[in-house]
């Protein structure tokens, strides 16, 4: 009896050891699953949350365009350059050489429903064909909506019955230094590459080859060639800044422009397909110390107003000339580049509120900008050229022996303008205007409105069979 009864004792502890290792082996089992989740969860940091939302909506642009070249059939004999002169009009197409190049950069989707897409200028420049490829290897091919050089945004659209990913737009008027960003673009042709860095900088001016851009991100992440375009994003997947590989001497530093300044460009080039720039109507000057003494201004650094053109806002608003300008809508103003940048940003419509000095008082002066008058146009010109021009009229033509088939006529020219003193003459042809062919007078009258702000301006005129490139102080 003994023996049955320690026999028992021993199966049941042999029985309650397998039962508590198949409880033990059970909890083990269910608690692996819920132990990998967590290490998932752990992993997908807010970066991975953002690209994954942001990335369908990036897109790879490939640009193409065409060099046409005449060669001639005797090229190779050593005197080819003779004989191109001499057939320039008889050369066979067959002696046409074509060479085909493209660019590739990056867009982002900002309108899912039209199919818009935000790009930088200098990606699709030049191109004659435009080709848009998404994450998911769809293909379309886009028209250019509108381009801006001058802020380096363009806008593209393709067709689609479908409505597309589009990034959500943020703001870049509370960025912080040292916040965490994100780039994606298609470096080298590397599609959907994720760099992220910090933004080290804002409102920083870097100067390419051709102008001075101003008010950009600074940031570490890494940009190169293929990245122009691209988005830049915040922790929470939001747009604040579209990607340029426009310094190219860089190393480890990349620059953004805000999206508030491009919003404004954005809003023109779809409704206009250009960029309007409003008019105040203040033509503005560096202080210098002489001018500083003469005026009895007590700071060193400042914008005078040089003139103030008729039937202006400004004029309305009761600028006067010599007033100095020390900010606008309270950002301290302290040379005409700090002004130009500032008052290129904003719209037609757009109050601005001036903080002015004048005769030893400081006052505010408000400003409601609106759009320049066209029909101010010929006014335009001749304050800024001395010029008088005309469409290409037969009696025109007749008059003065023209041979260009487009352009405008120049029919007066002040004695002391700078056309004048280099030579230039009634009859001579204005056939472009920086990158602007010009058709026609309402061509020439728009474009002079759309540079009347800056600097210099070249022009292509041509007299007889000869042409000639002329650059003009504004």
């Amino acid at each position: 009896m003994l023996k049955t009864k320690t026999a028992l004792k021993v199966l049941l502890k042999h029985r309650l050891a397998t039962l508590e290792r198949v409880v033990y082996f059970g909890i083990l089992t269910l608690l692996v699953p819920s132990a990998g989740w967590a290490l998932d969860q752990n992993r997908e940091t807010p970066v991975v949350r953002a690209v994954r939302q942001v990335s369908p909506a990036v897109v790879n642009i490939s640009s193409a365009f065409e060099s046409r070249k005449q060669r001639s059939p005797f090229s190779g004999f050593g005197f080819d350059s003779f004989f191109e002169e001499f057939f320039k009009d008889f050369i066979d197409p067959r002696f046409e050489t074509r060479r085909e190049y493209t660019s590739l950069g990056s867009g982002v989707i900002i309108d899912g429903g039209r199919g818009l897409i935000l790009t930088n200028s200098h990606v699709i420049q030049k191109a004659s064909t435009i080709k848009v490829v998404l994450k998911d290897e769809r293909e379309f091919e886009a028209r250019i909506v509108g381009a801006d050089p001058d802020s380096d945004l363009a806008v593209l659209k393709i067709e689609t019955k479908e409505d597309l990913p589009a990034v959500e737009m943020g703001s870049s008027d509370d960025l912080m230094i040292g916040e965490t960003v994100i780039a994606i673009g298609n470096p080298f042709g590397f599609s959907h590459t994720v760099t992220t860095g910090v933004i080290s900088a804002v409102n920083r001016s870097i100067r390419s080859e051709e102008r001075v851009f101003r008010e950009f991100i600074q940031i570490d992440a890494s940009i190169n060639p293929g990245n122009s375009g691209g988005p830049l994003l915040n922790i929470n997947g939001e747009l604040i800044g579209i990607n340029t590989a426009i310094y190219a001497k860089a190393q480890g530093i990349g620059f953004a422009i805000p999206i508030n300044r491009a919003r404004r460009i954005v809003a023109d080039l779809i409704q206009y397909g250009e960029v309007k720039l409003a008019w105040i109507g203040l033509v503005v000057q560096n202080l210098d110390p002489r001018l500083s003494q003469y005026l009895k201004y007590p700071g060193a650094k400042g914008v005078m107003v040089g003139s103030v053109e008729d039937a202006s806002p400004a004029q309305k608003a009761g600028f006067s000339e010599g007033d100095i300008i020390e900010g606008i809508n309270d950002r301290k103003i302290k040379s005409s580049e700090e002004y130009l940048a500032t008052t290129r940003s904003v719209a037609a419509g757009q109050t601005l509120d001036f903080e002015v000095w004048r005769e030893g008082k400081t006052k505010r002066i408000s400003v409601k900008t609106r759009l320049f008058p066209i029909e101010l146009a010929d006014g335009l010109a001749q304050r800024l050229m001395g010029i008088t021009v005309s469409d290409l009229s037969d009696k025109a033509v007749g008059a003065y022996g023209i041979v260009a088939r487009n352009g405008v006529v120049i029919t007066a020219l002040e004695p002391k303008s700078y056309l004048a003193r280099i030579g230039a003459r009634p009859g001579d042809v204005i056939r472009q205007m920086d990158d602007v062919t010009i058709e026609d007078k309402a061509d020439f009258d728009k474009t002079i409105v759309k540079f009347r702000l800056k600097p210099t301006l070249v022009l292509l005129l041509q007299r007889a069979e000869q042409g000639y490139y002329i650059t003009v102080q504004l």
